[in-house]
Parts: structure tokens; sequence; C-alpha cells
């Protein structure tokens, strides 16, 4: 699987743009604020309609501008792809896949597998949960179409019950209704836990023998779910919170309370691990990410990483560079002259200067 090309038009700083790739590795360099990161942006949002920034379409349409588009063409087991997607500023976005329009953002995902690598991910086990559920978010709604509509749905029921919450305050009436919203979000919460509790068991079998290797065999991590309840007690302990969540009027149960555990030697590293130790673990995770989605789609998927290797001493980015052979990745970089001394291989240069590129 790989990018051959990519076109833009009013995306962020590039008012025009038709970049070709290399199979294998392509290097952005320049300057801080000049494009780079907005060039990994437009890959990860057209492969999967979401920002890794979490900004809303009308924040990456140029300025002054009503309209951005992205076309993106993959390659993938010999089968051509053409992306298309229309971002407006108060209208939903478009897409299309091969000139065929889709309404629904599962029939996009799948036909680009995309890891996003950026300097915030080396911070995933220090800072909160949230961070680490929209981690596991992320990657299984790539990889699986019926997660990705339950979380969207869950998600969706989640808002109704919490404005419910707060409007029964002046309308006891609504009490009546609650009943509906819980029995949606137990149907949809129950299937996430699980398929949630999977994919972290895979992880951690994969994880163990990467931070070992990180680690020069030192430290033992495993992970495992912190869910916020079990499946089989989640619906009583909804209803024995009811009364709480009332009065806090918000939903205190459920998988939007999630957390996933990190421990090294048996010590939860959220709590008790010093930095180095944290960012160690954050680069087993995503190692172990990509080497679970070449597993579960029998391909390599494509590495974005946004200037994640300046983070790292060369130690780690030798453990990063060796796991990402056979696999096209962009890096994104401000100088050219330490990847070259280190003899990276590279296999296309780019040179960003003001939404400009050149080879």
């Amino acid at each position: 699987m790989y990018i051959e090309s990519l076109q833009l038009k009013n995306f962020r700083n590039y008012q025009s743009l038709d970049i070709q790739f290399d199979q294998g590795t392509n290097i952005l360099y320049g300057d801080n604020a000049q494009g780079k990161t907005n060039i990994l942006e437009s890959i990860y949002l057209c492969g999967t309609t979401k920002s890794h920034r979490g900004s809303k379409d009308k924040e990456v349409i140029r300025f002054q501008e009503e309209e951005a588009h992205i076309c993106m063409r993959i390659m993938k087991n010999g089968v051509p792809y053409k992306l298309d997607m229309h971002l407006k500023k108060n209208k939903s976005k478009g897409v299309a896949i091969n000139g065929i329009p889709i309404h629904k953002a599962g029939e996009l995902f799948g036909v680009a597998n995309l890891v996003f690598f950026s300097p915030e991910d080396l911070n995933l086990i220090k800072e909160g949960p949230s961070g680490r559920r929209r981690f596991l978010d992320l990657e299984l709604c790539q990889l699986d179409k019926i997660y990705l509509s339950d979380i969207v749905n869950y998600n969706k029921i989640l808002n109704h019950r919490n404005k419910l919450l707060k409007d029964i305050v002046s309308r006891p009436g609504l009490m009546e209704t609650i009943d509906v919203w819980d029995e949606q979000l137990l149907q949809y919460g129950t299937r996430i836990i699980a398929k949630r509790r999977g994919f972290i068991s895979q992880l951690d079998g994969l994880i163990r023998e990467i931070h070992a290797d990180l680690t020069g065999g030192k430290e033992s991590l495993a992970l495992s779910y912190e869910a916020n309840v079990q499946e089989e007690a989640y619906r009583a302990v909804l209803r024995a919170n009811r009364e709480k969540d009332l009065k806090l009027r918000t939903t205190g149960t459920g998988p939007h309370r999630d957390d996933l555990c990190v421990k090294v030697d048996g010590f939860d590293i959220r709590k008790f691990g010093s930095q180095g130790q944290q960012r160690t673990a954050a680069l087993s995770l995503k190692l172990s990410e990509i080497d679970l989605v070449k597993r579960m789609i029998h391909d390599t998927p494509i590495l974005l990483l946004d200037d994640v290797l300046s983070e790292l001493d060369g130690d780690r980015q030798e453990h990063l560079l060796d796991n990402i052979q056979q696999t096209q990745t962009f890096i994104t970089c401000t100088g050219l002259e330490d990847l070259v001394n280190k003899r990276f291989p590279i296999d296309k240069i780019f040179h960003v200067t003001e939404g400009d590129i050149k080879l």
C-alpha cells in the first residue's frame, strides 16, 4: 500500500499543490510554520475523515476561501484508488472513492491504513486518559467499520443523555424517557468495551518484545484495559448511578471513562514512571500499533512521522527506523543534515517553504 500523489486546493497555507511521492521514504524538510505538518494532516484527513489535530473542517480551509479540496491517489494490492474530499465552511464534507460519492465515513475507512506519529504521542503515557482513548479509537476505527459505527452512535447517544440530564431539572416529566437512551447506550457501549479489550490484548502480546528490545532487556512492559465498567455489570451500575448523574448532570458510567494501564516491572508508569520510561513506553506503543496493523491487514500501513525523530535519541531513532522497512514513510524535519549524516534511507526529498514545495 502506498500513496502515489496528492493534490491540494485551498488547504491550510496551500493555494494549489500537486505532488508525486516515492513508495519508500519521503522527507519533507524546512523551517517551522512553513506547511510540512499540513501535508501530513491532509493525507490523514483524506484517509480517515479526521484531522489528527482534532481540527474542524472550516479550520483547515485556506483563509478567506469557502472550500478546500484534497485528492489522493493510492495503490493497494495492485488496485488504484482515487480519494476526493471536498471541505466546506458551512456544510458537511463531501467524499468520493474513484469518483463515486459515499455517504458514510465507514465506506472510506480501510482503503488507506495510516499511522500518525507526532511528538505529542510521546506524551501519551504521562497525560490524561482522553488521549489514550483517542489512540485506541483512531486505530480501531480504521481496522473495524462496525467499531466506527458503534463509537459514532455511542457518542451521539451520550450527548443526548447528557442534555437530557440537564433538561430534567426544569422539565421533570422528561425523566420517563431516560430508559430509552440508556438502552441504546448499553447496546453500543457494551460492544465498544469488548472491542477495546480485544485490541489491547493483541497489543500487549506484541509490545512486550518491542519494549524489551528498546530497553536492552532491562525492563518488562505490560498493557491492560481499565474498563470503567464491566460488560456484565454495565446495566446495573448505570441504573445505580442515575441519581448521581442527575446531580452532576453528566453520565459517569461507560467506555467514555475508560483508560489504558501501562506498567513497567509491575509499576504503573502513568503515576510513578520517569519521563524517559514514559516516552520509551509511548514509542513501544506506536511500534506495536504498526506491527499489529501489518498483521491484521496483511499489508504495511502508511507511516506519517511528524518531526518525531528530533525528539528521540540515536538508539530510539534506530529502533523506529528499523521497524519501518518496506513501508512508505513520510518524515517531516527542520534540518536535513542530521538525517543524511545518520545515513537514514531516503528515497525522495522535498523542501517546504511558505506553502511551496520543491524537490
